[in-house]
């Protein structure tokens, strides 16, 4: 059954939570049953338990209660045995306290174990023996065993019952501690004769529900007669024992007497105690009555002791008493320190009063003894409080910094009040954890670094260092540039910073002559979360290098003229000839200047100054001295290693200026003259080379192209070409066949792009000429290659049966044919040519009179003409025809006209001859010319084609001959 739950609740300054819960519980309860709701009882949530870790602190009673979390509730670990925790002691209760963390708390419970009647009455012996001699008065009283009962309460022992009752009946007294002493009183004289054993059994019974009980067998023998029973001084007798005390330590003593004489008045003593250990610790001596210790006596196990001690004679008579043992406590018990909980590491931006540990004090010892305080190491930021009776809390006293105390040994002693005074102590090891509090430090306020200039980029200058107090990320410390200008550039192409190491390396190479130093700020940012950052100046000081020649200011020299000083011939000794001025822009030592005279004309007569560079005479000049005078001099700096710069001064040596100009006229054009030698020789050299191999890649290619051209374009094996009359085509349709057909020639300077329409049949024979057209020809109807697309969907058409020649009369200006007409157009090579456009129409009308064969001649030789002089405007290259109304009239099948060609119905042949060909054009240019009225029809003449230096020469043998 579940007794009643008080809950005392209270709150602390400290931040801890303390309180107290009491149950009371049967013994022998089942594992697992429910003990009590203490999430309830408490006034706590059921989360609040698991996320406090909540868990049952004892030193002893954690084996037999165990705390559900999840429920919230107390249960039953192990069986508990009332009287195997407690024996005799009552109430018996189990104390045990309950932890939660984050944030600290405890509460006290107590659960009281309640007795069950689960143990019957017992005697230690099962029989006991009696010598009583027949001569007993009535009323002499016999001491029994007393049965022990564990349970305690209704269920110990309440009554005996002596059966039979025949000789003796059954007595009983109280004692102080709630004992009974159980006595056997003769009520009738025993008669050795009649009943010489007589046997008894005496019951012992309790109070519980069951009721149980437990017996012991009395076996008597009848004696011969023993008047006197031994008797007792008092009936009780008190000690006091040290606890602690060595074995063999008297503790106290009894006496008895007996007034029988003889072997019936010897008195043996005993100890009579049953199941307690006083026969494991004391001893009795049976002849004298003292009692000893045989064993260790601890105050903390038992605080006294009742020894029942019996007093009989050899007659069987007997008397008892009482000896009642007090121990004495020592201060033999250190106090003992429990970690009720800890925390192993804390912020160093805890809090004031932030609890760290909680700690549980126990003393076993009594009074002075037992009495307590605790106190901890001094110099540390913590101190510890009491919260209720031996229970401390160790909280922080003032502000924590890593960076002075990273980690804290805390020694916790405690002492108690007895003489001596003995004491514990325990150490308590806490880490502070580091939080980003400390910015980075510079080692100085303030760098200057110092750099040669001409320096290599990546070179490093300087090393910057920034600590950081903080720990680990936090003190992880990355250099930044901050973005300044220098003379309006940005300082970082100047020089750059290592974000790890701090190294300042140099980005560029640094002239000391434009910039001599120049400063800079470097930004030190740790890691934490904010981040810190500190700032430091660095001053760049560049250092000179002797790296610039001296440069000569005067006197001046120049390459298109000759300056010279004039020295007369009456100059003394020390004569100031001139003073050679040189400057060097380094500083410092590489500035200074010395001059010395490297070549001279005449040694003799000159001399420098070391240090002002003025240039004297030494002697006097004479008349067999020199006019032209050359001196060389060296000016040095004194810089290591040193650099110097030479200058030429000329010194006329006479009286008047006519001389010195006839002296020095030559020198200058000789000079220019082999400075300028070597350069024009290179450059010759050069132009010559080029253009030999410009003209070789030329002649090569044109070679290539012309080869190809004759490839594609003058392989004919076409005999015969039919007549054409120039700009005429035939509109009435007279003749044999029965259509006039027309045709499209379009040339390009590329093969690919040329073809030959093959045009409907119909009586629009027109000639056709772009008067603006100087380039290759295209076609006039369609717009797409047909050489390029061999698939094209205008297929050819068969050819005609009028078309082909027979070997018996060929087609003339007679025959039986008619002539076909033709169209052709010139166009640019570039793109596709337009349709619109300026167009004549030529030679429309009829033939006035049928043409002779000169006629004939004459027009095929100006169509021949100006086929030639198309092929000469495109250049060299490939020419290709493409056909349509044949398949018989093929690229092969193009007339080459630079051979000889046959003329049908005549026996002259033409050849391609270019004089012949230019008057034969001419001739046939002025007898084909329509008569004035078909003139006023046409809009506009082309222009013709310009005639070249050849073809007029050509031309004019011609007619010559």
């Amino acid at each position: 059954m579940k007794g009643p739950a008080l809950l005392f609740l209270s709150l602390l300054s400290l931040g801890s939570v303390t309180g107290q819960v009491s149950y009371t519980i049967p013994e022998e309860m089942a594992k697992g049953s429910l003990v009590g709701t203490i999430a309830q009882d408490l006034g706590l949530d059921i989360k609040r338990l698991a996320a406090g870790k909540a868990r049952i602190y004892s030193r002893e009673s954690d084996e037999y209660i165990e705390l559900s979390r999840d429920r919230g509730v107390l249960l039953v670990k192990e069986r508990i045995d009332r009287e195997a925790l407690c024996r005799q002691t009552t109430p018996c209760a189990l104390h045990f306290q309950i932890i939660l963390e984050n944030p600290m708390e405890f509460y006290s419970v107590t659960v009281q174990i309640a007795d069950i009647n689960d143990n019957a009455p017992s005697f230690e012996e099962g029989v006991i023996k009696f010598k009583i001699s027949e001569s007993a008065v009535i009323g002499a009283k016999f001491v029994l065993e007393r049965a022990e009962d564990l349970d305690v309460g209704i269920n110990d022992l309440q009554r005996y019952e002596l059966k039979p009752t025949d000789n003796f009946a059954l007595k009983l007294h109280n004692n102080a501690d709630g004992n009974k002493n159980v006595e056997m009183v003769l009520q009738k004289p025993l008669d050795r004769e009649k009943n010489e054993q007589i046997s008894l059994v005496l019951t012992a019974v309790d109070g519980g529900e069951p009721q149980m009980s437990g017996t012991m067998r009395i076996v008597i023998s009848v004696l011969d007669a023993n008047d006197n029973a031994p008797v007792f001084n008092q009936p009780t007798y008190k000690a006091l024992v040290t606890e602690n005390s060595p074995v063999g330590t008297v503790v106290g003593s009894v006496s008895a007497s007996d007034a029988d004489q003889g072997t019936n008045g010897k008195i043996t003593y005993s100890i009579t105690n049953t199941f307690d250990d006083v026969r494991k610790v004391f001893k009795i001596d049976s002849e004298n009555g003292e009692v000893s210790l045989i064993g260790s006596i601890d105050y903390e196990e038992s605080r006294n002791f009742r020894i029942n001690i019996r007093a009989s004679d050899d007659g069987g008579l007997t008397d008892s008493c009482k000896l009642i043992v007090d121990v004495q406590d020592v201060n033999d018990n250190m106090p003992e320190i429990n970690i009720m909980s800890k925390s192993n590491i804390i912020s160093e931006d805890a809090q004031l009063n932030t609890v760290v540990t909680m700690i549980n004090i126990e003393d076993k010892d009594t009074g002075g003894n037992g009495k307590v305080h605790c106190f901890i190491s001094d110099n540390v930021p913590f101190i510890l409080k009491t919260s209720t009776s031996n229970f401390y809390s160790l909280v922080t006293d003032s502000e924590l910094d890593r960076e002075t105390l990273a980690e804290c040994n805390i020694t916790v002693t405690c002492s108690d009040e007895g003489v001596p005074s003995l004491s514990s102590s325990v150490t308590l090891t806490l880490q502070i954890s580091d939080v980003n509090d400390n910015a980075p430090v510079f080692e100085r306020s303030s760098y200057e670094a110092y750099i040669v200039e001409n320096n290599t980029p990546g070179l490093s200058i300087f090393t910057v260092r920034a600590s950081d107090a903080d720990w680990n990320q936090n003190a992880r410390v990355s250099y930044i540039l901050q973005d300044s200008s220098v003379n309006g550039v940005p300082v970082s192409s100047y020089v750059s910073v290592s974000a790890d190491s701090g190294v300042i390396h140099a980005v560029r190479s640094f002239d000391y002559e434009q910039i001599k130093d120049f400063h800079f700020c470097v930004k030190a940012q740790d890691g934490g979360s904010p981040p810190l950052r500190s700032n430091v100046t660095v001053k760049v000081l560049i250092q000179d290098q002797n790296d610039n020649p001296p440069q000569v200011l005067y006197p001046v020299q120049t390459g298109g003229s000759l300056v010279a000083e004039m020295v007369p011939r009456s100059a003394d000794v020390g004569y100031l000839v001139t003073k050679v001025v040189a400057v060097d822009v380094d500083s410092g030592q590489n500035a200074w200047l010395s001059y010395k005279l490297q070549k001279a004309t005449d040694r003799a007569l000159f001399e420098v100054g070391l240090q002002d560079g003025e240039i004297r005479t030494i002697r006097g000049v004479t008349d067999k001295d020199a006019v032209k005078q050359r001196l060389t001099v060296i000016v040095e700096d004194n810089g290591q290693p040193s650099r110097s710069a030479t200058v030429i001064v000329n010194v006329a040596v006479a009286d008047s200026f006519p001389e010195v100009l006839s002296e020095f006229t030559d020198y200058t054009q000789d000079k220019e003259y082999n400075d300028n030698l070597t350069f024009y020789l290179v450059l010759a050299l050069a132009v010559v080379s080029f253009l030999f191999i410009t003209c070789l890649m030329v002649i090569i290619s044109v070679k290539i192209y012309r080869w190809r051209q004759s490839r594609v374009l003058y392989h004919s094996n076409l005999p015969v070409i039919p007549y054409y009359p120039p700009r005429y085509s035939d509109t009435l349709g007279t003749g044999t066949l029965p259509y006039v057909y027309n045709y499209e020639v379009c040339r390009t300077n590329d093969s690919r792009k040329s073809d030959c329409k093959f045009g409907t049949v119909g009586s629009q024979n027109v000639l056709i000429m772009d008067p603006s057209s100087t380039g290759t020809m295209q076609r006039m109807q369609s717009e797409k290659n047909i050489l390029d697309e061999p698939d094209s969907p205008l297929e050819q058409k068969p050819p005609n049966n009028d078309w082909r020649f027979t070997q018996g009369p060929r087609p003339g200006p007679s025959g039986p044919h008619m002539p076909y007409g033709t169209h052709i157009r010139w166009t640019p090579k570039s793109g596709t040519r337009a349709t619109g456009g300026p167009e004549v129409a030529m030679g429309t009308g009829p033939w006035p009179q049928p043409p002779t064969e000169a006629e004939q001649l004459q027009a095929l030789m100006a169509a021949a003409n100006a086929v030639g002089e198309a092929t000469a405007t495109l250049g060299p290259g490939t020419m290709g025809l493409s056909t349509r109304y044949s398949p018989q009239f093929t690229l092969q099948h193009v007339p080459d006209y630079r051979q000889n060609v046959y003329i049908p119905g005549s026996t002259a042949t033409l050849t391609s001859n270019p004089q012949q060909q230019q008057a034969t054009a001419q001739q046939a240019a002025q007898q084909a010319l329509p008569p004035p009225q078909q003139q006023q029809q046409v809009q506009s003449e082309p222009p013709k084609a310009a005639q070249t230096p050849a073809s007029k020469k050509k031309s004019t043998k011609k007619e010559k001959k």
